[in-house]
């Protein structure tokens, strides 16, 4: 496979990216990692023995951090972000990255790679360590695409995420729950009141209700399904509180004399898996769903071992076949609204 990488996007670039890039290209000779940005900064990085299967692609601009994402995209053409979008639309790769404005690989994703026929918005999903079932996952979606949803958009997240959870974490059947402040069918805002109905009367989704915020971390639900703020919100939250537990316990065996520290060398393997389970980091980046391919959101500050992850979270997700199936599923949604609308206007005349 081909996938294309933003080497200027993010705190570290192009540094971290060129050195998880190499490290991607040794470990899978077969494929292709597509390089966009500066080919002298690029190049000047690069290993005298520079794997065959990595391409510099030179581009002469960079959308940078602060900039208005839609006006940066539409006059910065030779961007790097914007190229690595335009190799997707193209077919040139199967899959793109970058570590960069947010909004801004948020408006590529949209406009230049496109958005499935009858998904009304993309959303961002990222996964988070169950901290109860190590090896596991909960999918948060929207997780900051989109700060106001509808009902429907909540409705058809759920359903690419029950996708995601089914196709590339290989769950049966993966359980939806809408984060809410209550646990009650009646709390809420009046958008996740109807969503809460949407959901609940959608046969094909294994909708368990609400989840209120204190509950994302004890295995409540594998989709949780929000507006993007108040996702982006829970999102940090969860990571601050692993980041927070993980240190409290390191300081317990590090701080606590020869009792600690003897029982933190006893421990020291089965911590050592526990830690590496629950890291997210080694999860990759968020993912934009409801896009006709792959385009992959690295932490901003992400270093070499994050941007590795998250090749090879493109990767899985390429092979999985995710965005086909997405794909068809959407567009034989829409065709058949769009013929049952038809029909309505008919036997109304």
């Amino acid at each position: 496979m081909k996938i294309a990488i933003d080497a200027m996007g993010g705190d570290h670039a192009p540094a971290a990216v060129v050195a998880a890039a190499e490290e991607a290209a040794r470990a899978f000779p077969d494929d292709t990692l597509l390089l966009f940005g500066d080919v002298n900064q690029i190049q000047s990085l690069l290993s005298a023995d520079v794997p065959a299967n990595i391409v510099v692609k030179p581009t002469t601009e960079v959308i940078a951090t602060g900039e208005e994402p839609v006006r940066a995209v539409r006059r910065k053409k030779d961007a790097s972000m914007v190229r690595a979008a335009r190799a997707v639309k193209d077919g040139e790769a199967d899959a793109m990255i970058s570590a960069g404005n947010t909004g801004a690989l948020l408006t590529v994703a949209t406009l230049i790679v496109g958005r499935i026929r009858g998904v009304d918005r993309a959303a961002v999903m990222v996964d988070v360590p169950n901290l109860n079932q190590p090896g596991q996952v909960m999918s948060y979606l929207d997780a900051g695409a989109n700060a106001e949803s509808k009902a429907n958009y909540l409705w058809q997240y759920a359903i690419m995420g029950q996708a995601y959870q089914k196709r590339v974490k290989q769950l049966e059947n993966p359980r939806i729950g809408l984060l809410n402040n209550g646990s009650e069918a009646e709390k809420g805002t009046p958008v996740t009141k109807e969503a809460y109905q949407l959901l609940s009367q959608d046969d094909q989704l294994n909708f368990v209700g609400n989840v209120e915020a204190r509950e994302l971390l004890q295995d409540s639900c594998d989709v949780l399904v929000t507006d993007g703020f108040t996702g982006n919100a829970a999102l940090k939250a969860t990571e601050g509180a692993i980041d927070t537990f993980t240190k409290a316990l390191k300081q317990i065996f590090l701080h606590n004399g020869i009792k600690g520290k003897l029982g933190g060398l006893l421990m020291k393997d089965l911590l050592k898996r526990y830690f590496d389970e629950i890291d997210y980091e080694s999860l990759g980046g968020g993912l934009f769903m409801g896009v006709k391919r792959p385009v992959l959101k690295a932490h901003g500050n992400a270093e070499a071992k994050s941007l590795y992850a998250t090749i090879m979270q493109a990767r899985t997700i390429v092979s999985s076949g995710l965005y086909e199936q997405l794909s068809e599923d959407f567009t034989a949604r829409y065709q058949a609204e769009k013929a049952a609308k038809t029909n309505d206007s008919a036997t109304a005349e």
